[in-house]
Parts: C-alpha cells; sequence; structure tokens
C-alpha cells in the first residue's frame, strides 16, 4: 500500500455537505461524480496531499443510503492506494482478508476499486484504489 488515497464520508444531502465542507476547507470540491453502478454521487476536495470524498446514495437501496439508514451520517470508509490492485487483492485473500468484490471494478475519480469487509478489518471498510490508465 503507497498511501492513504482518501477518506470517503457518507452524506445524507449532496449539495449541504458540498456547502458545508467548503466552508470548513476553504475549497471547492475540484471534481463531482455520479457513479452509476454504485448509485452515489461523489464529490472530491483535496488540502495539502489528503483528499475527502462525500457520497451521497441515490437510490433507497444504494450502500451509501442502507449505510446512513443503519449508522447515520459520517466516516465510511478509508482507502488506500496501491500500485497492483490485483497483486494487493491476492495478497490480503493470502492473509485472510474477506474481500467484497471478486475483480476490481471501476469506481470514481479514474480508478480501480475494491472493498476489503469491515468484519475482516476489525469494523473498518477498506477501500483498495489503483490509477486506471
Amino acid at each position: 500500500m503507497l498511501n492513504v488515497e482518501h477518506i470517503g464520508i457518507a452524506v445524507k444531502n449532496f449539495s449541504e455537505a458540498n456547502a458545508l465542507y467548503f466552508k470548513l476547507l476553504g475549497v471547492e470540491p475540484y471534481k463531482t461524480e455520479f457513479v452509476e453502478s454504485e448509485a452515489v454521487n461523489t464529490s472530491f476536495f483535496k488540502v495539502g496531499g489528503t483528499k475527502i470524498e462525500l457520497l451521497e446514495g441515490t437510490t433507497p437501496d444504494s450502500a451509501i443510503s442502507k449505510f446512513i439508514e443503519k449508522r447515520g451520517e459520517g466516516i465510511h470508509h478509508i482507502a488506500f492506494e496501491v500500485e497492483d490492485i490485483l497483486a494487493e487483492m491476492e495478497r490480503l485473500k493470502g492473509e485472510g482478508f474477506i474481500l467484497l468484490n471478486e475483480t476490481p471494478k471501476k469506481g470514481a475519480d479514474n480508478k480501480l476499486v475494491c472493498f476489503v469487509h469491515p468484519k475482516s478489518a476489525n469494523g473498518v471498510l477498506v477501500e483498495l484504489t489503483q490509477e486506471i490508465k
């Protein structure tokens, strides 16, 4: 793992959350994107070397909507950048981690992504990300 790529925060109201984080961080989001496969709106803020991703579910059955219903708004996941997502997935499976997808899928911000089940990471949803080249 190379570094923390971003911290994902689940929000109920995308426009209100974007305004709040603009006031908090003092910068506009550098990117907003709809990820159809996950039924989620995303926006990315960057402060120094840190990225914050806001996530709003667009359907009641999206993972983000379910998360908010169960736990409320807040930190949803931590993402780590990796050089080779397939190799890292194999390494983690070999170490006994449970992956939520067997193959990487296209995520937001031009990334391939894979999630590690929170049950195998002390309750934390971990995302692996690799830049799509």
